[in-house]
């Protein structure tokens, strides 16, 4: 069987060099943190709303336990899996049994407008966190806007700032595939950064930038 890769502590932190600089962790607490994304994707709503349920398509392999996007699989209904076949090998004269990994629970399913899901990615999967997963989208002139964001809250192990970035990053890489398998709207080109820079702690002085919500309504309010 080929080694488990995904999410790996390793791996997550490598990731921080080589994607996007649209990435953003918008607020850290001692247990939790959100991250936040956004692309704009050359394609209707209908076909980036199909794309999201084929993520064997546009995920990268290095964030599966398997290997290989291939083996995943989502469900868009209340209660559907997004899961992962990890394949056996042949053992001797006995063929191995396939395992399998879920990595989220779909929670809300609102066909071209927003798919979420509940789960612990990666890491997060071993701690007692939580992980909700909210992806909108709106038309607009020549294609549609993602909205892409990771609220994590609850027990774990890992420094926040540190994890947070993590997640940010890997989170950030996952939209990039599914922008590069449909194609940027214009010069939406996702680039590479040199470098990241470290998150800074939310505080009760400082409120975020703007709330998920406010964004939500200008995503899905109708033209």
């Amino acid at each position: 069987m080929r080694p488990i890769t995904a999410f790996a502590m390793a791996g997550l932190l490598a990731a921080m060099t080589s994607v996007s600089a649209r990435a953003e962790v918008v607020s850290t607490s001692p247990n939790g943190f959100v991250t936040r994304d956004t692309a704009q994707i050359a394609a209707p709503p209908m076909t980036v709303w199909l794309a999201l349920t084929k993520p064997g398509e546009w995920w990268t392999d290095e964030h599966t336990w398997s290997g290989d996007a291939g083996n995943l699989t989502l469900t868009p209904q209340a209660g559907g899996c997004f899961c992962e076949t990890i394949p056996g090998d042949d053992a001797g004269d006995a063929s191995a049994m396939n395992g399998s990994a879920r990595h989220a629970i779909v929670v809300q399913a609102f066909p071209l407008k927003v798919l979420r899901l509940r789960g612990g990615l990666g890491p997060l999967q071993g701690e007692p966190a939580e992980g909700v997963l909210t992806i909108t989208l709106k038309e607009i002139p020549g294609g549609t806007r993602v909205l892409w964001e990771y609220n994590v809250g609850g027990p774990m192990r890992f420094e926040i700032p540190v994890i947070a970035a993590a997640v940010d990053q890997v989170m950030s890489q996952q939209l990039t595939g599914l922008q590069a398998h449909l194609g940027p709207l214009g010069d939406d080109t996702r680039s590479v950064p040199s470098e990241t820079s470290a998150p800074q702690e939310a505080t009760a002085d400082e409120p975020e930038a703007s709330t998920f919500d406010e964004e939500f309504e200008s995503l899905t309010d109708e033209d």
